[in-house]
């Protein structure tokens, strides 16, 4: 379920935000993250990633230097979060995208955006209706290609949303991958190398008590 939507410039000013029933404490704290969030883009950022964060993923999709995120359940389609942020900024980027991105623009002066926000909030909200099945179906990206990253190594231990980033842990853990291959291929090679000597040696051990056992 799509539970929040935020719609950030890319130097961190807030243009829009949707109306939110719930009293959710967590989702509250989950806002909070986003902005930290934002505040880690950079020009070598990733265009779209997932951030896992405890119940809730963190979607965001950066268009024309504007920041779409949409918290929700860790249960909703990753294809649909998407999808969803995609109309939200094709809709957005047509209203209000020159004037989003002008000196003139102020915090949340684009409240009036979330009629629409809530109107595609709502189609996108049953993800077994039959609209959204069929949105699944004939979406062909490919959101494993998705950057998906964890809320604590990005607040805590220092990672980032940059795609250089993103590549160096790929190399790191193929790397690790590497290691333990060639440690299993060594052991191999230790046992092929010793099974003979050693069964030679066993045979030897073998007569010779065989032949004393016969005295």
């Amino acid at each position: 379920m799509v539970k929040s939507t935020l719609i950030y410039r890319y130097d961190a000013l807030p243009l829009c935000g949707s109306v939110d029933d719930s009293v959710d404490p967590e989702l509250n704290e989950q806002k909070k993250k986003c902005k930290i969030i934002i505040s880690r883009v950079t020009p070598n950022s990733e265009p779209q990633a997932t951030i896992e964060s405890g119940r809730y993923n963190i979607h965001y999709l950066i268009t024309n230097n504007i920041i779409y995120l949409t918290i929700c359940e860790k249960s909703y389609p990753r294809n649909l979060a998407f999808l969803y942020l995609k109309e939200i900024s094709n809709e957005f980027g047509h209203i209000h995208g020159r004037e989003a991105l002008s000196n003139t623009a102020r915090p949340f002066g684009f409240s009036s955006f979330d009629n629409f926000i809530s109107k595609t909030k709502k189609i996108y909200q049953d993800q077994r209706a039959q609209l959204n099945l069929d949105r699944l179906n004939n979406d062909l990206a490919d959101v494993k290609k998705v950057m998906t990253k964890n809320i604590e190594d990005l607040l805590y231990r220092g990672d980032s949303l940059d795609k250089m980033s993103d590549l160096s842990s790929n190399l790191r853990n193929d790397s690790i991958k590497y290691r333990k291959k060639a440690q299993r291929i060594n052991f191999e090679a230790l046992i092929r190398q010793y099974v003979p000597i050693v069964g030679a040696g066993l045979f030897v051990v073998f007569l010779i008590w065989y032949v004393f056992l016969r005295r």
